[in-house]
């Protein structure tokens, strides 16, 4: 029986007065054009079914990416896309190769597929091992950047040397990379064998409208839409977001300039109480601690909630910590120290 997907535990108990740090949604809040589009919902949003394949949210993505169309899929949230493209490019009993650790839904997935998991760890300075991703001959080798849960993000040479000795498919995963300084959406459409995913859930503060989107090669969506399936995408979630990338995409890029600062503010803090956290380029922080689980309750306690990870290969113990406006920081630097002392 495949296991449900792991959970925050935090989260599931966190009281109204609890700042919420754990699930790395946006803390900036949500797009006006958002939440217009939903104070307006007409009746057949709810009573009727929606477009069988988001046309609408697909051109509108296609637009705002410089893309057409044909080049875009889409489904419910970034892990129902690459459920699509792990089922599509991968038989049951093959391999699928990542990096370890990594998005927590990925060994899930690979579970659900029937899929043989190769991890593969970072280098020592986090980075991608490509000649031993590529060594493991999986027809689907899936990166992150930047990575959950460490927030580092792979060097382009890394990334460009997985491209180019991969055997099958390449799913790229940027469901942060508008915090960071570099993506490979460019090469997308380029490329035969890469499929980048990506999210509203982050940067755009849709989170519960569960909108996430592919980009590669027609030929390449042309498949993934097979296994997709209809009615993926709800009539209220397309409109919302189909209204925020016509409308409020500078909105949600300043949002992302906010939340970059805000996290350099956190690492900073955080380096000054004698932390060492990870470089990120995401919107959280990864802090490595001694007992992370011991550290996340007492920083319940105290009245944040984060995420622990236990044994995190080549880092142990740690806490992930989202990156919101301020106090944000102040109040998670404060619990931290709290719970450590």
């Amino acid at each position: 029986m495949t296991p449900r997907p792991p959970i925050a535990a935090a989260a599931a108990t966190t009281a109204p007065a609890v700042l919420d740090l754990s699930d790395n949604t946006n803390l900036y809040g949500a797009p006006p054009a958002a939440l217009r589009i939903l104070r307006e919902a007409a009746p057949d949003d709810a009573t009727r079914y929606p477009s069988a394949y988001s046309d609408a949210l697909r051109a509108a993505l296609a637009r705002s990416l410089g893309a057409t169309p044909d080049q875009v899929t889409t489904g419910c949230g970034s892990d129902d896309v690459l459920d699509s493209a792990i089922r599509t490019f991968a038989a049951p009993g093959e391999r699928i190769a990542f990096c370890d650790p990594t998005f927590s839904m990925i060994p899930v997935l690979a579970e659900r597929n029937r899929l043989v998991q190769a991890p593969v760890p970072f280098t020592a300075g986090h980075d991608l091992d490509a000649e031993a991703l590529l060594a493991t001959g999986a027809p689907v080798i899936y990166l992150c950047s930047p990575n959950n849960p460490t927030g580092t993000a792979a060097s382009g040479e890394a990334i460009a040397r997985v491209l180019g000795g991969a055997s099958g498919v390449v799913l790229m995963d940027e469901a942060y990379a508008d915090f960071a300084a570099a993506n490979v959406l460019g090469e997308a459409t380029r490329r035969e064998n890469l499929l980048v995913v990506r999210t509203l859930s982050k940067a755009f503060g849709l989170a519960g409208m569960r909108v996430g989107y592919g980009v590669g090669a027609p030929a390449l969506i042309a498949r993934v839409e097979t296994a997709r399936g209809p009615y993926k995408v709800g009539a209220a979630a397309e409109r919302a977001a189909t209204g925020v990338l016509t409308e409020d995409l500078e909105w949600v890029r300043e949002r992302a300039r906010l939340a970059v600062g805000d996290r350099a503010r956190l690492i900073a803090a955080l380096t000054v109480a004698g932390l060492r956290p990870l470089p990120s380029a995401a919107n959280f922080v990864l802090v490595p601690v001694a007992d992370a689980e011991a550290c996340a309750r007492r920083m319940l306690e105290a009245g944040v909630a984060v995420r622990a990870f236990a044994g995190l290969s080549g880092i142990g113990d740690a806490v992930r910590i989202t990156v919101g406006p301020e106090p944000c920081g102040t109040r998670a630097v404060a619990a931290l120290e709290e719970a450590l002392a």
